[in-house]
């Protein structure tokens, strides 16, 4: 039986509402020109329109690349369960609101993404997970006060090897729990449309090669 965190407060922590995403969608546009479509299904295209053009002095703030990696680690289903189960995170963002999220974060030193991927599904999650796949890469811009940013964010599917779902080692402290969620489910559960989206694709992929659930055998 796999372990999985609990809260004392058993309502669900998502916003009523998916919120704005951070950053587009795996397309290379920039975000800041871009809104949910309404009644946009998730992993639909048609789920980003078109904003009015940003103001002019964001194009003199200095440019920083910036690259993520994470992605969706899954495990088969235990006895009840409807299908394989992929780990996701909770976490709060800037404004206070819950989010939903897969686990990632940022390259250290001079780890290849799917190192870091590994790490991070580990560190927010608690699970050891091995690639099976690619899954895509969210690229988006957002700005602040004092630059621009570009970043990357590469995404992998990955089968469980080991571990506990905890979020007790997590270095930063961001994720607030995590979660078993079906597979089929994913797409629904998650807070930002560009990862909706990665999950149709995980789900996809599921449906048509189950193996890719498990590791593959050593020869």
């Amino acid at each position: 039986m796999h372990a999985v965190a609990t809260t004392g407060d058993e309502r669900d922590p998502r916003p009523p509402s998916p919120p704005v995403p951070p950053g587009g969608s795996p397309l290379r546009v920039d975000p800041a020109r871009l809104r949910p479509s309404p009644g946009a299904a998730p992993g639909a295209g048609g789920g980003l329109a078109p904003l009015p053009a940003p103001a002019a002095h964001s194009g003199h703030l200095p440019v920083v690349e910036e690259t993520s990696a994470g992605g969706v680690v899954v495990r088969p289903a235990d006895d009840g369960e409807d299908g394989p189960q992929a780990a996701v995170i909770v976490r709060r963002n800037r404004a206070g609101r819950l989010e939903w999220c897969l686990p990632k974060g940022h390259l250290e030193g001079v780890e290849t993404p799917q190192q870091a991927a590994i790490r991070e599904v580990r560190e927010e999650t608690g699970i050891v997970g091995v690639i099976r796949t690619t899954l895509g890469v969210i690229d988006y811009w957002f700005s602040g006060e004092t630059r621009r940013v570009h970043k990357v964010v590469h995404h992998y599917l990955l089968s469980m090897t080991g571990g506990r779902l905890t979020v007790e080692d997590d270095p930063d402290g961001e994720a607030e729990d995590a979660f078993w969620v079906p597979v089929s489910a994913l797409p629904d559960r998650l807070s930002y449309p560009n990862e909706q989206r990665l999950a149709v694709v995980a789900r996809q992929l599921l449906t048509q090669s189950p193996g890719l659930v498990t590791p593959e055998p050593t020869p």
